[in-house]
């Protein structure tokens, strides 16, 4: 199974009062484990970026105009995710500025079902809990030291980490390994020990223990067992 972990960054919140995609990343997944192919793309908004915004991710107007346009890179985003689910973290913001884009360039959208929503799962798995990126890394003890500025490729990197625990994925891919390993150790010993048997126990109830049950049946207020 085949799926793409997509973060944006962008130079605000509503791609519908002008503003843009700066950066996009995308990571490659193969059964929920990272595949080692990525995608990543720095992009001129052709326009400026807000103090907010650069405080978040800290690209610049200057860096990011050496950058291609999103549509000189469409193409090329476009054939890596290739028709496969893309999981998200709050799917509705990321495909809001991806098709905000995709229109700009004359290509189709993606429609919102092809999105996995991880802030959803996250919200229905722990109800009242913060569902951040940070405070799942922070619930599944994943290290995210690193992140000292939002980055896509990196934010990817790490809900890819996050997916996995919320899906359960990691667990299941320890007992696969461990029964991989299992099987591929030949030099492996394996012990026998004799069985030991005993003699059939029988099943017809003694005096005593039907006078016990008797007693104890005395003790409960209209017992099923008289019905």
């Amino acid at each position: 199974m085949r799926e793409i972990v997509l973060d944006t960054e962008t130079t605000g919140l509503d791609p519908e009062a002008g503003h843009r995609v700066v950066e996009i990343g995308c990571l490659e997944l193969i059964n929920r484990v990272p595949s080692g192919r990525s995608f990543q793309a720095y992009l001129n908004p052709e326009r400026d970026v807000p103090a907010g915004a650069y405080e978040v991710h800290g690209l610049s107007a200057e860096f990011l105009a050496k950058h291609p346009v999103f549509a000189d890179m469409c193409e090329r985003f476009l054939e890596f995710i290739a028709d496969s689910p893309l999981v998200i973290h709050n799917a509705a913001f990321d495909l809001k500025f991806i098709n905000a884009e995709l229109r700009r360039s004359g290509r189709e959208t993606i429609v919102a079902a092809r999105a996995v929503d991880t802030i959803e799962i996250a919200r229905r798995k722990f109800p009242g809990s913060p569902a951040s990126l940070d405070a799942l890394c922070r619930r599944f003890g994943i290290d995210n030291s690193m992140r000292e500025k939002h980055g896509a490729l990196l934010d990817a990197e790490l809900l890819a980490e996050v997916y996995l625990e919320l899906t359960g994925g990691r667990q299941a891919s320890f007992g696969l390994a461990a029964a991989a390993g299992a099987a591929a150790a030949p030099s492996a010993t394996v012990l026998e020990t004799p069985a030991i048997r005993r003699a059939p126990r029988r099943h017809a109830p003694t005096a005593e223990e039907l006078a016990a049950h008797e007693a104890l049946l005395t003790k409960i207020k209209a017992p099923i067992w008289r019905a």
